[in-house]
């Protein structure tokens, strides 16, 4: 399975990165939250800063762009073979410039990828 970067991971329940990471579980998923905040999702600790971390596959942003924008460097340099920009993350200077690194870009909804199985 994919494991999975969810950058603005929170312990809200109604908000979109909160699902996400309790339907990427529920696929079997290796998950990997990270917020603004510490705290945990069933048992899963949110991480915060920039913590060193390896293999992950896909990063599946829920923030918007102007907080990107300090991410840009550490995303890149996780290597990751994908990143989703779920709908209202969408940043063509991010994009583009992950393109360039070779790095998959989607535009998508991760909770519609993975119920429609395309994640």
């Amino acid at each position: 399975m994919k494991k999975t970067l969810v950058i603005g991971a929170s312990e809200d329940t109604s908000r979109y990165a909160y699902l996400a990471i309790n339907m990427l579980q529920e696929y079997g998923h290796d998950v990997v939250p990270l917020g603004k905040q510490t705290g945990s999702i069933n048992g899963t600790q949110i991480l915060t800063g920039t913590p060193e971390l390896t293999d992950i596959d896909t990063v599946t942003l829920y923030i918007n762009p102007k907080r990107q924008a300090p991410l840009y460097d550490y995303i890149s340099g996780l290597k990751p073979k994908r990143v989703i920009f779920n709908p209202g993350t969408e940043n063509r200077e991010f994009e583009n410039q992950l393109k360039e690194k070779g790095i998959e870009v989607l535009e998508a909804c991760t909770l519609v990828m993975l119920r429609s199985h395309q994640y």
